[in-house]
């Protein structure tokens, strides 16, 4: 059953570290799903999005899981309403994991009482990885939709094609087509839900329609990409790997693990070994989607949903 049909409420949290375009002191936003009667007023489900996207790609959910809790989507820097970064280099997880524990601190001064659950697709998944492997935050449960402690390379290419590269569009449905071309790995949606997903990516600026994020976030990618001796970046990548399975050994929130079945970011063998150790991860998987489910059809709504209320 359905959960609230209202809005979300646009919020924002002033947060530490890197300073915002100008030198200004910086603001994370975040979009709070107040919980719908009878639901735990001590829970909260934290969304946090891919590397381009924003908070409002949880909207479906949101509506479905107010039925449990209060639901808050957020707008990771240099995207969506929140600052964008004076330096771009600072665009990296250990930022984001930074903010995101500032907002679960500020949680925890409200309600002491409170617990909280993350739901996190793609980059977001990886913040949650670093925040559930402290135990001292206390995540309750842990979604990781397509992703996990090893990226494939080639997954990286692909993203750094795209990411960054600042267009615009002469209509809101050029922007929902072209960004549907690629955005194929999210799988089959009517034209209602592509559009319901594209147009809080946008902003209208001088009579055309922009991508609503720091064309900088892609400078950290492309720096590794790009980069002139790729064996020395590939071993940077594995480094980072090692570093990502000791955080994800150290989870012990119980943990779903999402995942497109023609994935070319999150191999099955990489399931595979998370359902085997950690936290050892139930991983569910999603037949005809790639990177990554956008958690708007109703079987993936269902596995979350159903995983979240389970006792």
């Amino acid at each position: 059953m359905s959960g609230s049909s209202q809005m979300p409420q646009l919020r924002f949290l002033a947060v530490g570290g890197p300073l915002a375009t100008g030198g200004n002191a910086r603001r994370m936003a975040y979009w709070d799903w107040p919980a719908a009667p009878g639901a735990d007023v001590h829970r909260v489900v934290l969304c946090v999005h891919g590397l381009s996207r924003q908070g409002r790609d949880f909207d479906t959910l949101a509506r479905e899981l107010t039925s449990q809790a209060r639901v808050l989507a957020v707008d990771v820097a240099g995207r969506g309403h929140s600052d964008w970064l004076a330096d771009p280099m600072a665009y990296q997880v250990g930022t984001y994991v930074a903010d995101m524990a500032t907002l679960i601190m500020h949680l925890r001064e409200q309600d002491p009482d409170v617990q909280i659950d993350w739901v996190g697709t793609s980059m977001g998944g990886l913040i949650g990885m670093a925040l559930a492997a402290q135990p001292t935050l206390g995540l309750r449960r842990l979604v990781l939709n397509d992703v996990g402690p090893v990226i494939q390379w080639e997954a990286l290419q692909r993203i750094g094609t795209y990411l960054g590269l600042n267009p615009s569009f002469g209509s809101e449905k050029e922007a929902s087509d072209q960004l549907a071309a690629i955005s194929s790995g999210f799988g089959p949606h009517t034209p209602e839900q592509w559009l319901a997903l594209t147009l809080p990516m946008l902003r209208q600026r001088d009579g055309r329609w922009w991508l609503h994020y720091d064309p900088g976030l892609a400078l950290p990618l492309r720096a590794l990409t790009d980069a002139t001796d790729q064996a020395a970046a590939r071993q940077s990548v594995r480094d980072g790997e090692a570093a990502l399975w000791g955080l994800y050994d150290a989870i012990t929130a119980p943990t779903l693990l999402l995942r497109g079945a023609e994935s070319d970011l999150l191999t099955q063998d990489t399931a595979r070994a998370m359902a085997e150790r950690g936290p050892r991860a139930r991983c569910v998987e999603f037949a005809g989607v790639g990177h990554a489910p956008t958690l708007v059809a109703a079987d993936q709504i269902a596995a979350v949903r159903d995983f979240l209320a389970a006792a």
